[in-house]
């Protein structure tokens, strides 16, 4: 079975006499992390099926490597899961049926690794800001803003006369 998870080629306008393509404008960027699990799910999901020939392992390994990639600019240079995401994409692809499944697999979990790291906010670079994410407070700071409100409305209701 093969995969098709390269990238489409001549799909542009023909533009003119000479069948020059226009460039095909791209489409709006996907959020990064759910790109990346759908290319882990490929790898990892229990109804996938196993890559059969080594050109779709090869394509699965640089889409692995485009994500790690592009999560690692969202993520500070020395956390854990960038660091082993990395060193995993700077090995080459052993030889053999089974060796190479096995890279893949260590990759597509580093890989989701890596995303579970960007996606519960861990610390970006300087300079990239967080966009519509908003940490959640820990309970010690709800239960202190619910003992201020209540000593508020305590020392609001003491200070109404009575009548």
């Amino acid at each position: 079975m093969r995969l098709s998870l390269g990238l489409r080629r001549g799909t542009g306008l023909v533009v003119g006499g000479r069948g020059r393509r226009a460039p095909v404008t791209a489409a709006p960027e996907r959020d990064q992390v759910v790109a990346a699990s759908e290319t882990v799910e490929l790898v990892l999901g229990e109804h996938s099926p196993l890559p059969e020939s080594d050109a779709d392992v090869v394509d699965l390994v640089r889409l692995l490597r485009g994500h790690v990639a592009r999560l690692g600019a969202r993520t500070a240079p020395g956390a854990p899961a960038l660091l082993r995401a990395q060193r995993l994409c700077s090995d080459s692809i052993p030889e053999g049926c089974t060796p190479s499944r096995v890279y893949l697999v260590s990759l597509a979990e580093a890989t989701r690794e890596l995303m579970a790291h960007v996606e519960c906010g861990g610390p970006m670079p300087r300079g990239v800001e967080r966009v519509g994410r908003w940490r959640m407070p820990t309970v010690n700071v709800l239960r202190g803003a619910v003992f201020a409100l209540a000593l508020a409305f305590l020392v609001f209701a003491a200070s109404v006369p009575r009548t």
